[in-house]
């Protein structure tokens, strides 16, 4: 959610930190500042607002400074003011910090503090930290930092810098990410390694309950036990250019236009024809459990949990094994029945979303396998799980998700093949899944050409402040999606419900303003949806229909029809969903809302 840069070495240190905050703005953010040690000691700036409203305050200031932490807020505790923005001080204006997370026992430390005479100004549970820094601080800023955490209950990643000690900063993780890039002379320190990836491609992840201190020569890490640990390199090989516009207005156009690319990367080498099943070598270890298990649960949040719903259809029908889809905000608050026969996957696109991981951890608690599904090489979830599945989708930067979710998606038909291979599916239907899976990245291609299409019906529909979103079987999780894109970034009321539903209760709605979407594939529920088609003229709602290529008879029923190219019924989600995803951003481009950075939403949701 919240973004942190940090830098020390021999460059002007400004100007890399507002460049790394700028890389993060696609987190969502409600305020942004830095923190820099200069010659006339610590230095605050900060704005409420953009990233280019602070460029802006510090533009032709000299500062001369090598070394500063910065920060964009998504408010938590206080709202957006310049006040509770970061970075925050300690009493006597030395000491600033930048964190992300929540300090959970924040209101018994302040008290505390307070007490013993410490000063507050702002609203924050951040500001404690600066304090309890303070507090125990004898001359070594690492061990104060240390011992402060010793003292907090809750989720961090933390940058802390002092005008005592120019050329260190001090870094600490629990529960949100942190991530320490090495240059020469130099070193870099992000809540994502987007920040920091023009600058360097080696990089350590910090673990939970680490602290370190950075200088521009070394990297020095130890638990918050103050045991030493020696620090991974590890080396990031995707390409800057993935993280640029590359001439399109906005990421998540240039995203939905990735998809064709990006589903071939998630598919390449993990289809064997012969044997008609999927290589997933990350599963490897864990084939007998997957062959042998009496049940799944999948867990995920917002659009992955519409992933997770199109693969309950999938693993159900093909491998016929019993699967439950839970939110992970509230798998991890219940008492789940979770054992040793359970097999758990988590999916999440940045392997860092706070509620997905407290239920990988309570599922492996106990006893159940927990696989991932996620995105970011070297995330949380990728390295606690037992084992997993990347999705190879590339740096996604639209706060909606969009090529992620189709990835997901393709991931989990592949588990389905390889999972069914070993349960029911003969060789013959396996080699026919192969063939038909191997077809969709060229599809994809071919509904993009539809575009133009799209954002005239976008056009004429801009202007409706309801939407409901219809379909069945499979194509029901992406009714959920299609409306939650719209919801995301147009800011408009937009509903998903299979669409027998729409009889008890929702068509009380329909009326001429209310436009309806239909996902109406031929496939094995295709006239049922026919006659919900009809319900819904009979009450004079606009109907745009997502159709299989050919059918000409859907055009007799609907005011608008997007043709996808046909296929096998449980890949159809993949081609239906490409519409939806076009549909939502030309809506929210005519209204003129702001496509990459959604108000109130970040990217990933690191606190609960």
């Amino acid at each position: 959610m919240c973004g942190i840069v940090g830098y020390v070495g021999d460059k002007e240190a400004v100007p890399l930190l507002v460049e790394g905050l700028k890389r993060l703005e696609y987190r969502g953010y409600d305020s942004a500042g830095v923190a820099i040690i200069a010659p006339r000691g610590t230095i605050c700036e900060k704005v409420v607002g953009k990233v280019d409203a602070l460029e802006e305050a510090l533009d032709g200031k000299k500062f001369k400074s090598h070394l500063g932490i910065a920060h964009t807020r998504w408010a938590t505790h206080g709202e957006p003011s310049l006040e509770n923005a970061h970075p925050h001080l300690d009493c006597k204006g030395e000491i600033a910090v930048v964190h992300n997370g929540i300090i959970e026992n924040y209101t018994a430390l302040r008290e505390l503090l307070q007490r013993q005479g410490h000063k507050f100004t702002t609203q924050t549970d951040t500001e404690v930290l600066a304090h309890l820094i303070e507090s125990n601080y004898k001359g070594d800023l690492l061990e104060a930092v240390r011992l402060a955490l010793v003292q907090v209950e809750g989720t961090y990643g933390l940058g802390v810098i002092s005008k005592r000690h120019p050329g260190e900063i001090v870094v600490a993780r629990n529960g949100s990410p942190l991530v320490i890039g090495k240059g020469l002379g130099e070193h870099f320190v992000a809540s994502d390694v987007a920040a920091i990836r023009r600058h360097t491609n080696q990089v350590v992840y910090l673990e939970d309950g680490e602290v370190a201190l950075v200088t521009d020569q070394d990297i020095q890490v130890q638990t918050i036990d103050k045991v030493a640990v020696t620090p991974e390199v590890q080396e990031i090989t995707w390409d800057l250019s993935l993280i640029e516009k590359d001439g399109f207005p906005h990421f998540m156009l240039k995203e939905i236009f990735e998809q064709s690319t990006t589903l071939d990367n998630t598919l390449r080498g993990r289809l064997d024809y012969d044997n008609g099943t999927a290589r997933l070598d990350g599963l490897a270890k864990y084939m007998e459990r997957l062959r042998n298990a009496q049940r799944v649960v999948i867990t995920a949040c917002g659009t992955s949990w519409h992933s997770a719903l199109i693969g309950e259809y999938l693993l159900e029908e093909f491998a016929r094994v019993p699967v439950e889809v839970e939110y992970a905000s509230e798998f991890r608050y219940r008492n789940p029945v979770v054992d040793d026969r359970t097999v758990v996957f988590v999916i999440s696109q940045s392997g860092e979303t706070a509620d997905t991981l407290a239920a990988m951890r309570e599922a492996k608690l106990r006893g159940a396998v927990a696989l991932g599904i996620c995105n970011v090489v070297g995330s949380t979830i990728a390295r606690e799980t037992d084992a997993g599945v990347y999705i190879h989708a590339g740096p996604e930067i639209g706060v909606a998700s969009t090529k992620a979710f189709t990835s997901q998606t393709m991931v989990l038909a592949l588990i389905t093949l390889l999972l069914g291979r070993m349960r029911t599916i003969s060789v013959i239907k396996g080699r026919e899944m192969v063939t038909a899976i191997q077809k969709v990245p060229e599809q994809v291609a071919e509904i993009l050409k539809l575009d133009d299409q799209i954002k005239e019906i976008g056009r004429k529909y801009y202007r409706s402040n309801n939407y409901l979103y219809l379909g069945r079987g499979c194509n029901f999780p992406v009714a959920l999606e299609g409306a939650l894109k719209l919801k995301e970034i147009s800011y408009v009321h937009a509903e998903g419900y299979p669409a027998a539903e729409m009889k008890h209760g929702p068509i009380a709605l329909i009326d001429e303003n209310m436009p309806v979407v239909f996902i109406a594939i031929r496939d094995s529920v295709y006239e049922k949806v026919l006659h919900n088609i009809e319900e819904v003229r009979a009450r004079h709602g606009r109907v745009i229909v997502i159709a299989s290529q050919g059918d000409k008879k859907i055009k007799e029923k609907a005011d608008h029809v997007i043709y996808v190219p046909e296929t096998m019924e449980f890949l159809t989600p993949l081609l239906t969903v490409v519409p939806l995803q076009l549909l939502a951003y030309h809506i929210a481009v005519l209204r003129g809302c702001p496509i990459d950075q959604p108000r109130n939403l970040a990217k990933s949701v690191t606190v609960e």
